[in-house]
């Protein structure tokens, strides 16, 4: 917090002596709108540069290895950033709330995990290419990226976390490789332009409020490993016409189906035990329904 909230500051340069930029080192720092890093830095601290709202692109040097938790968030003027192949580590909130950000590419350099809130709130985020290299996308990391139209999710992932794509109201298509066992709740509630997406065998349940709100979805498979479908996975899906429910499923969650106003037909298979309150609430146009032995 070195300079933090040094509000009429508008341009710095950092000399070559310094290896480190410390945690809130440059925070609130509103007019600051240029500024060079040498390539003797090596990492920039948890909010480095947050709320730095006038800077409009920075250039990270190959020597820094690791961007801190929420180094620039609230940077609302920032439209570019080059992160080279020498970061290994993004931290939780990194970018968040960059309302300009328009693309970002992630070098293979990053590993194990995008952290959580990671690009949250960057609503002018076109596109993303996420490497090989990351095998987990942290909570919320894209969650309100109003612009992104679709992503590809390497099959180097094998979790998605909580609100991961929440609010992505653009997304048309989303591909999940098979290496993906674990999809967190709300991954893509209130996503209202995905029209379809396949789950993968790899995936044993339909998480809580998994399709929330995703008003466009039309189709849906779901895979014969899942066991259950959780509360609201479905909550209305007022565009969902068919789905299909495998006989490995045991459960169906309260308000699973709520306001799927387009359902229809259904078939419950026998293997189903439990169906939660309000599971088929609002679902006008279904005619017919067989309530198995099993329930």
């Amino acid at each position: 917090c070195a300079f933090y909230g040094c509000s009429n500051l508008q341009s710095i340069k950092i000399p070559s002596s310094v290896t480190c930029i410390g945690d809130g080192a440059f925070g609130s720092c509103e007019f600051l709108n240029s500024i060079t890093i040498p390539d003797s830095v090596t990492s920039i601290g948890n909010g480095a540069f947050e709320g730095c709202k006038s800077l409009t692109s920075i250039t990270i040097p190959s020597s820094v290895t690791s961007i801190g938790d929420e180094a620039f968030k609230d940077c609302e003027s920032l439209t570019t950033i080059v992160i080279p192949d020498s970061v290994t580590s993004i931290g939780n909130g990194a970018f968040a709330i960059c309302e300009s950000l328009i693309s970002i590419t992630i070098p293979n350099s990053v590993t194990l995990i995008i952290g959580d809130n990671a690009f949250a709130f960057c609503e002018s985020l076109t596109s993303i290419t996420i490497p090989d290299s990351v095998t987990s996308i942290g909570e919320s990391a894209f969650r309100n990226c109003n612009s992104l139209t679709s992503i590809t999710i390497p099959s180097s992932v094998t979790s998605i976390g909580d609100y991961a794509f929440e609010g992505c109201v653009s997304l048309t298509t989303i591909v999940i490789p098979d290496s993906v066992t674990d999809i967190g709740d709300y991954v893509f509630k209130d996503c209202e332009s995905l029209t379809s997406i396949v789950i993968p065998d790899s995936v044993t349940g339909i998480s809580e409020g998994l399709f929330s709100k995703c008003s466009s979805l039309a189709s849906v498979i779901i895979p014969s490993g899942v066991a259950r479908i959780e509360d609201y996975a479905f909550f209305e899906c007022e565009n969902l016409a068919s789905i299909n429910i495998p006989q490995s499923i045991t459960s169906i969650g309260d308000f699973a189906f709520w306001g799927c106003k387009s359902l229809y037909p259904i078939i419950i298979p026998e293997t189903i035990m439990h169906i939660g309150d309000c599971a088929f609430y609002g679902c006008s146009n279904l005619q017919s329904i067989k309530i198995p032995s099993s329930v």
